[in-house]
């Protein structure tokens, strides 16, 4: 049985008695075991990031970025292997897994042009003989603790900004799908970065809160359910740390009337059953506008959905593959018994789904419900699943309200040819990231990634501009350069300004 240990100084940790199963989604079997961390693992890691941090900190940003070009041109040259090893850990197919190395690598590409992010201002004579300047100077260490569903992309979104800024970085990854961080750090050991400033520490609960009270810890950034991201944002904040949390989503899909109707189902299906459904930024919720809309939209949904393929990981021919493991598959599947039974319309069911020849798999079949009513658990709440509800909405109103009054407010979209229509609709949502004819309106790594309510605590937000100011802290300097006379001392006693 493969073991799956720490990165901790540049090398590999074994410690600790307690073990996590890592199972293969596809199969429905145990592939590996993971160490399940404790405190003084986390003391470990942290030992070894203050011995480096003074170091990275003092190297100058544009060998920073020298490491992260190299890094780039490592994942890329092992991108196969990453894809292959995600796919078998996770369940998601292979060109969905290079999709979700591909997006971090996106971000680390940005981390490549830190040495121009990094820059401050500056104000010649912004009095008598006094300039006025601004240098962002990394936090110390920061944490990544990020989700089992993206376990490529999510910790390049962190540790690629924090690390260029000139921060050391301890990655607390799920425990479900633990190899493709490692072997990320050890590719970022093999791009030249020295020992002690990356560090992969594993762990439940246990090694978290551990996290969270750690008084080295200075920034933490979080990915993954919203009671868990604002238990983590209370604690952490309580502790004086710097804290992003993101949380849960349900993302809303508007169809206009004059939608293209066949290229909004082409939209939907990827959207809404791509990588089974867990994706934050999935599409589960369908809100056609008008009952002519929904129902022509169902017709079309219908055999669109019925032709998708599900199959294992590595079948190149499967839109998704397999959930995560056991109990996802029946969380999902009791979510979708208590849609029906709270009254949604179950169009196609997909419990029950087998695949010959890998009956063990934790598959599920997509699903479509109808006619679901916004006061439904199975609305409110988050399913993660290969499950489209569609809500219908009277006018374009009731469409902008339904995303707008849920608890979450991660993304939304709206399909429309009415250019109108879609500015009024951006300006009004009270959602975070909008998408005008983009299903899944994923910013661009220059750009950044945040929701709002329930799907996002605290005040900053991931990667760009926004990812460098949560990374690091602002230094102001006002300097003057006396030219040997004396003035007026009465005036040392007066609160200086710059008239």
């Amino acid at each position: 049985m493969r073991q799956i240990d720490h990165f901790i100084g540049g090398g590999s940790f074994a410690s600790g008695e307690r073990q996590g199963e890592v199972f293969n989604p596809s199969a429905g079997e145990v592939q590996a075991t993971v160490r399940l961390g404790t405190a003084s693992d986390l003391q470990k890691a942290i030992d070894a990031a203050n011995a480096a941090l003074p170091g990275w900190a003092a190297t100058n940003p544009q060998r920073r970025a020298r490491v992260m070009f190299a890094f780039k041109a490592l994942v890329e040259k092992n991108m196969d292997e990453l894809a292959g090893i995600l796919a078998s850990e996770h369940g998601k197919v292979i060109a969905d897994a290079k999709g979700d190395i591909q997006r971090g690598l996106e971000v680390i590409e940005f981390a490549c042009g830190i040495p121009h992010a990094l820059k401050g201002e500056y104000t010649q004579g912004a009095g008598p003989g006094i300039d006025v300047y601004s240098m962002r100077q990394p936090l110390g260490i920061g944490v990544g603790i990020t989700p089992f569903n993206f376990p490529a992309m999510i910790p390049m979104w962190m540790f690629g900004v924090a690390i260029a800024c000139g921060n050391a970085f301890i990655l607390k990854p799920s425990e479900r799908d633990p190899t493709v961080p490692v072997r990320l750090a050890e590719l970022m050991k093999e791009a030249g970065l020295p020992d002690g400033i990356l560090n992969v520490v594993h762990g439940d609960k246990e090694m978290v809160d551990a996290i969270l009270d750690h008084p080295d810890v200075k920034a933490i950034s979080f990915v993954g359910s919203s009671d868990i991201a604002q238990y983590i944002y209370s604690r952490g904040t309580a502790n004086g740390k710097r804290v992003q949390a993101f949380g849960g989503a349900k993302n809303h899909g508007i169809v206009m009337p004059d939608a293209d109707l066949d290229q909004v189902v082409s939209d939907l299906t990827g959207a809404a059953f791509g990588s089974a459904g867990e994706r934050c930024m999935a599409l589960p919720v369908v809100v056609p506008v008008g009952e002519k809309t929904a129902d022509a939209l169902r017709e079309k949904l219908i055999p669109a959905i019925e032709a998708l393929r599900v199959g294992v990981s590595t079948d190149p021919d499967a839109h998704y593959g397999p959930v995560v493991n056991e109990a996802h598959k029946k969380r999902v599947e009791d979510w979708i018994q208590t849609c029906a039974d709270e009254g949604g319309e179950l169009v196609v069911d997909g419990r029950g789904f087998s695949l010959q020849g890998s009956e063990k798999g934790y598959f599920v079949g997509p699903t479509l419900f109808d006619h679901v009513k916004p006061h439904f658990r199975s609305y409110q709440e988050e399913i993660f699943g290969p499950v489209l509800q569609i809500v219908r909405a009277a006018d374009f109103n009731e469409a902008v309200r339904l995303p707008s009054e849920h608890q979450y407010g991660n993304g939304v979209a709206i399909f429309t040819r009415n250019g109108h229509a879609a500015r009024e609709f951006a300006a009004r949502v009270n959602v975070g990231m909008v998408g005008i004819n983009v299903p899944i309106p994923v910013p661009v790594a220059y750009h950044t990634f945040g929701g709002w309510k329930r799907s996002g605590f605290g005040d900053t937000n991931q990667h760009g501009m926004e990812g460098v100011k949560f990374w690091t802290k602002v230094k102001t300097v006002t300097a003057r350069w006396p030219d040997g006379g004396v003035g007026d001392g009465g005036n040392a006693f007066i609160i200086p300004t710059m008239g």
